[in-house]
């Protein structure tokens, strides 16, 4: 479980820096992670079975994504509305004066 945990915030330390540009080279983005050029190389591989658009520009010597989009792994909390709340089983209602509210807790596969 614990190499899961770092597989994940290491993918989500590539997406932050792809997305602010600052990447740099393979060489100093693997020397910035800590990691070795081959284990940066599978990292992105694993990113790209994900799905990532992500390309490494040579003329501004960064990794980018060819699309806008952001890694995201973990749950959250989805508000529904009435009508889709009669869809779905297993959701919670919580009266707060006159309006009902409802929550679904949704899980988010990686």
């Amino acid at each position: 479980m614990q190499q899961l945990t770092k597989q994940i915030s290491l993918i989500e330390r590539i997406d932050q820096l792809v997305r602010l540009h600052a990447t740099g080279t393979p060489e100093e983005l693997a020397a910035r992670l800590n990691i070795s050029r081959a284990k940066l190389y599978r990292v992105i591989d694993v990113m790209k079975a994900l799905e990532a658009p992500i390309v490494y520009d040579i003329s501004r010597q960064s990794f980018m994504y060819e699309d806008e989009v952001r890694f995201k792994c973990g749950f959250y909390v989805k508000s529904l509305r009435e009508n889709e709340a009669i869809s779905i089983n297993g959701g919670t209602i919580v009266m707060s004066s006159t309006i009902a509210f409802l929550f679904y807790h949704h899980r988010i596969s990686c």
